[in-house]
């Protein structure tokens, strides 16, 4: 079963193993204590991950940083949402 946004939590647990510093890793560790909750085996989140997250969408994107965090954060949301309905 594919759930929304698995294709960003996929790519950023494999970051995060591979000691990779992505969005998709900041956005997995924004949201490891929930999807851990959930079963998905995440490795040590990086530190001040919403922080870092919005400066590397900042440096990319300049005003539309804000947007596109906000996004992001949704996508996330709604494989959490989906990821505890499917337990």
């Amino acid at each position: 079963m594919s759930l929304p946004g698995a294709e960003l939590v996929d790519v950023g647990v494999e970051d995060l193993r591979a000691g990779r510093e992505t969005v998709e890793a900041l956005l997995v560790s924004i949201g490891a204590p929930r999807l851990r909750a959930t079963g998905l085996e995440v490795p040590e989140p990086l530190p001040d991950a919403e922080l870092s997250l919005y400066e590397l969408l900042r440096r990319e994107y300049g005003d539309d940083a804000h947007g596109r965090y906000n996004a992001l954060v949704r996508r996330l949301v709604s494989y959490e949402r989906a990821a505890e309905c499917a337990r």
